[in-house]
């Protein structure tokens, strides 16, 4: 069977185009991926989305758009791509166990953040651990966090943090910014900016939720900084291994899009983050995810003319 359109991803980009899809009558097939739900599962609170005045959980969030297009006749498959041929048509989207054919493909498959690799940051991811000072900062109004990293990312993270928290304290385990020279004046002239060099957090500190991190600097030693938030900014990882060779990466390993959703394949769609290496918000995941869902619904229409 030769589907319509398959969907590679189940975050707000993947769910936000299966809706679009599904609710014109194509029938798309959503491969979810072991990680399901994207980053929004790893998110206590989301205050940003338009239409939810009060929040709403990242992983409710999710489940009510999963629904919203299961009612549309959005079918999910729980498996992993390991391989596409986009060389012929139909299409061919493998998985470990199955292969499936399409006329048209939509690849949102993600970004994930870049962790230090302790338990503790799992343990207390969302419980203040975050990869998303935009998203989460305003939840620690007056209170003092530290920014992990040293590129713009970082810096951006903590210009932003400073809006809300009490002081942000950059930790860097290298003794200067890998930033830009504009973005790096900025922060060490914020008064509410303070910076620990040469210094790499081995210990996230809380049993239900941050109370600080150890340091330990070149020399060995090490200290313990009471903290109330971790923001987590050394980069971010597209979900794009399987893809080298399939389509155009950028050195990064995001794909490479034309007007944001298109590749350089015809009836190959891209959506949320692993072409964003930006915005990264769900809001505007789904935004590209809708676009790219109305970009498959002009590639039928050509089709049929």
């Amino acid at each position: 069977m030769v589907e319509n359109t398959i969907i590679i991803g189940s975050g707000p980009a993947g769910l936000s185009a299966a809706i679009y899809l599904s609710r014109e009558g194509f029938n798309p097939l959503l491969i979810c991926g072991s990680a399901q739900g994207g980053q929004l599962m790893l998110t206590t609170a989301v205050e940003n989305m338009p239409g939810f005045p009060d929040g709403i959980d990242g992983p409710e969030l999710i489940e009510r758009m999963r629904k919203q297009a299961e009612k549309f006749g959005t079918r999910f498959v729980n498996e992993d791509v390991v391989d596409v041929d986009f060389s012929l048509r139909p299409f061919k989207v493998r998985t470990a166990s199955n292969e499936y054919e399409a006329n048209a493909v939509i690849v949102a498959t993600g970004a994930n953040s870049r962790m230090l690799g302790i338990e503790s940051e799992q343990r207390l991811l969302g419980h203040g651990v975050s990869t998303c000072a935009t998203c989460d900062s305003p939840f620690y109004k007056n209170k003092d966090i530290a920014v992990i990293g040293g590129g713009d990312t970082a810096m951006e993270d903590s210009l932003f943090s400073t809006r809300f928290c009490r002081s942000v304290t950059i930790i860097h385990r290298r003794d200067s910014f890998r930033a830009s020279k504009v973005m790096q004046e900025k922060v060490l002239s914020n008064p509410k900016i303070k910076v620990i060099w040469n210094t790499e957090v081995v210990e996230i500190l809380g049993e239900k939720s941050v109370t600080g991190i150890r340091l330990k600097d070149n020399s060995g030693k090490l200290t313990d900084m009471p903290i109330e938030g971790v923001f987590l900014a050394i980069g971010h990882v597209p979900a794009t291994g399987f893809l080298k060779g399939k389509l155009k990466l950028d050195d990064q390993g995001y794909i490479v899009t034309k007007e944001e959703v298109l590749t350089e394949i015809e009836g190959v769609y891209v959506a949320g983050d692993n072409a964003d290496k930006f915005y990264r918000q769900a809001g505007t995941a789904s935004s590209s995810g809708i676009k790219a869902a109305l970009r498959v619904r002009e590639y039928f229409q050509n089709m049929q003319k």
